[in-house]
């Protein structure tokens, strides 16, 4: 530890122990609880629960590492709100000092690897000090946030971002109105891990824009996997026209304490502005021709790759039109509706291929988390205006006499690949 380092820990000693002084606290038991959490190996948690007014506070530190290096992450709760932040020993100890120096009723629990301290402080000021026999637990010094497991969303430390987003309750279980949202990020996130594994070493930071980003779900936890999981320099841009939904999106990434990496736009997916250019550009969920503004942007931006579930398809539902058998299928209204959704989907995916992007089409999670599970992935390939995807595409839209939205949206982009071909002759 350097100098620097080791005067700014014992000035925040010093000013715990004036602190604690007031509180009632011996200088000999500040000292021990300054000791085993900055300075002793084996520290697990310390967590403070203070009452005031009627108000119940709650602050924890645990070790924690970040990219090779032993920091502390602190999270703070208030009024049901959660505030996270990571803090380097400097700042460890500054926090240590302001949970000392708390007033009034509480409790602090510190938990390590040799044993636990419980202190509590009464209404009129009396501690009460208990400890436990000692132990010998293996804890893993300063835990990193890549664990593997078999979720996604387990294979870092994601308790409190699911907390904070509304998916886990106070407890950190997943709430079970919210049980399909999870197994839906969880699968969307898994969709990474190929992604990363294609990408040059020395490809730089990664930048990821999503759609109609809504209540910022999937926007934060992708930003959480990317960079806790795959270790990479990531930016995640969140797109939505709601203001009050990207008000609510913001606060989320102040208290998780990534604000700066993690923007939100109030504006238009139509005519909002990116300084930088997105590798990929995520889409779960949007709306009917919201979903075409999606994919239209991410041909736009020229991204390497889309990953877009889509959602309703009200839009190409009043233009099919259709004589001899196919009149006893668009009479039914549930049956209408689900041939537009696959329809839609295969002009989406066709017109991407037309644009030089290597398609799949997919499930990507059980039926049971939501029935509008198919997703299209689409990887840039370089090869735009094959005649073979050109002319499958004229064959059905034409077929259908419709003319479907996204279409009409790329415009030039997409027309001088389908003019070789519209003159011909229907199914030439």
């Amino acid at each position: 530890m350097d100098d620097e380092t080791q005067t700014g820990l014992d000035e925040a000693a010093d000013d715990a122990v004036a602190g604690v002084a007031r509180a009632g606290l011996s200088e000999e038991l500040v000292g021990e609880i300054r000791r085993r959490v900055l300075d002793e190996p084996g520290l697990m948690r310390v967590t403070q629960v203070a009452r005031r007014g009627g108000q119940v506070r709650r602050v924890s530190l645990r070790p924690l590492q970040l990219k090779g290096v032993r920091q502390f992450q602190q999270e703070s709760t208030a009024g049901g709100r959660i505030v996270v932040r990571n803090l380097d020993p400097v700042e460890a100890g500054a926090a240590v000092a302001q949970i000392l120096d708390q007033k009034g009723a509480r409790e602090l629990h510190l938990v390590t690897a040799a044993g636990d301290l419980h202190v509590r402080v009464t209404r009129k000021g009396k501690v009460l000090l208990s400890r436990s026999k000692p132990l010998a637990r293996t804890v893993e010094e300063a835990p990193a946030h890549d664990h593997v497991k078999h979720q996604p969303l387990q294979a870092f430390d994601a308790d409190i971002l699911l907390r904070v987003i509304g998916i886990a309750d106070g407890e950190g279980r997943i709430r079970a109105s919210m049980r399909g949202k999870y197994d839906q990020v969880n699968e969307f996130l898994r969709l990474f891990d190929a992604i990363v594994a294609e990408r040059a070493a020395d490809a730089g930071p990664l930048v990821l824009a999503d759609c109609g980003c809504g209540k910022a779900y999937l926007t934060l936890a992708a930003y959480f996997y990317l960079t806790r999981r795959h270790g990479l320099d990531v930016q995640v841009r969140g797109i939505e026209r709601n203001a009050e939904l990207v008000a609510t999106a913001r606060r989320m990434a102040e208290d998780l304490g990534v604000a700066r990496e993690v923007q939100f736009l109030a504006e238009d997916l139509a005519t909002c502005h990116l300084a930088e250019r997105p590798e990929i550009v995520v889409s779960l969920h949007a709306c009917d021709t919201a979903t075409d503004e999606a994919l239209a942007r991410a041909v736009e931006w020229g991204s390497r790759v889309i990953l877009c579930a889509p959602c309703c398809q009200h839009e190409l539902q009043d233009e099919l039109k259709g004589g001899g058998p196919m009149r006893a299928v668009l009479r039914h209204g549930i049956l209408r509706e689900r041939l537009a959704d696959m329809l839609a989907d295969t002009f989406r995916a066709q017109m991407l291929r037309i644009l030089g992007y290597r398609v799949t089409v997919m499930e990507f999670v059980a039926p049971e988390a939501t029935a509008r599970n198919l997703l299209l992935r689409a990887e840039y390939s370089g090869k735009p205006g094959q005649s073979q995807a050109v002319g499958e595409y004229l064959d059905l839209r034409d077929w259908w006499q419709v003319r479907p939205c996204l279409e009409n949206r790329l415009g030039e982009r997409l027309g001088r690949y389908l003019a070789r071909l519209e003159a011909r002759p229907p199914h030439a």
